[in-house]
């Protein structure tokens, strides 16, 4: 695609076809996770530091493969700067967020993981305006944030604050503090200097992939009792969302815009919502889809609610 239809905002069905499916791979890592933990068997499934250590390790081979066939390398490491956003975005991009999110679908379904995850813009909208002198939030914005975590606080839900130190209320917790690191992330890459994505997405997930190996080893084997699509799910989440999903990300960056991109925030869910029903039978309350209706509104009049600054 040239450089004048990316500004035009012009889409092909190519475009939309590899969101789709871009959007699939990430929607579907919270499915496979379901599997990979066996969610609400306790005397069954991976441990949660299995299922990371295992994702994250697959997905930097894979990676691996991609950068050396396209020519590219790791920085030296005397380039610090790189390196360090390279480990702030393993960790708060990867090893942190993974690891609360897959715990907590130890008991929580798939689908409600995954709206938790439409409230990251919210988050970092919070962050840039304090970090960024072009993010400050407008009154419109302001006002965004405001709707998108009342969105929030329903979708946590009256029974799980009554029943607060449950373990649905404990889950979703890990859930919202999985969101807060994803924000995170996105802030470190915004002031992260400048490198070829292929380089930097194998760097940061090298680097999470190593970070989990030493928590793997405290899981005694003897304990674990998993059948083959446990570890077939582990493999999914490896070479699907932690690997090529990095590979269509970048290609559609260069194909469309960041922009074009963000409507991820709007489709994981419903996605994860849609598989969650298929194949698990999983459906959310009356409370749940009106907080993500509040969610989403919150989000869009947060990037929308300050004119030219949004665009």
């Amino acid at each position: 695609m040239t450089e004048q239809a990316v500004q035009s905002g012009k889409r092909t069905p190519g475009d939309w076809a590899l969101f789709v499916l871009l959007s699939l791979m990430w929607a579907g890592a919270y499915q496979l996770t379901r599997i990979a933990v066996d969610k609400g068997n306790p005397d069954a499934g991976l441990p949660a530091a299995w299922v990371l250590a295992g994702r994250l390790t697959i997905g930097a081979a894979v990676l691996w493969v991609i950068m050396l066939a396209m020519g590219q390398r790791l920085p030296p490491f005397s380039d610090h700067k790189r390196w360090r956003a390279m480990i702030g975005m393993g960790l708060a991009g990867s090893v942190f967020p993974f690891f609360l999110i897959t715990t907590a679908q130890e008991t929580v379904n798939s689908s409600l993981a995954a709206l938790y995850t439409a409230a990251v813009p919210l988050f970092v909208a919070i962050g840039a305006h304090f970090l960024f002198r072009d993010e400050r939030l407008t009154t419109g914005s302001a006002l965004g944030v405001v709707i998108g975590f009342a969105g929030v606080a329903i979708l946590f839900g009256p029974d799980a604050i009554h029943g607060f130190g449950s373990a649905s209320s404990v889950a979703q917790l890990l859930l919202i503090g999985g969101t807060v690191f994803y924000a995170l992330s996105s802030l470190l890459a915004r002031g992260a200097p400048s490198m070829p994505s292929i380089v930097f997405a194998t760097g940061f997930v090298s680097v999470a992939a190593v970070v989990t190996w030493p928590f793997a080893f405290t899981v005694d084997p003897a304990s674990v009792h998993a059948d083959w699509p446990q570890w077939a799910a582990v493999v999914g989440l490896g070479i699907a969302p932690s690997a090529i999903a990095q590979a269509l990300y970048m290609l559609l960056i260069a194909r469309t815009s960041a922009t074009f991109l963000s409507l991820t925030g709007y489709s994981i869910p419903v996605m994860a919502a849609l598989l969650g029903f298929l194949i698990f039978g999983e459906t959310q309350s009356w409370n749940a889809m009106l907080a993500f209706a509040m969610i989403l509104s919150g989000v869009w009049l947060a990037r929308h609610g300050g004119g030219e600054k949004a665009a």
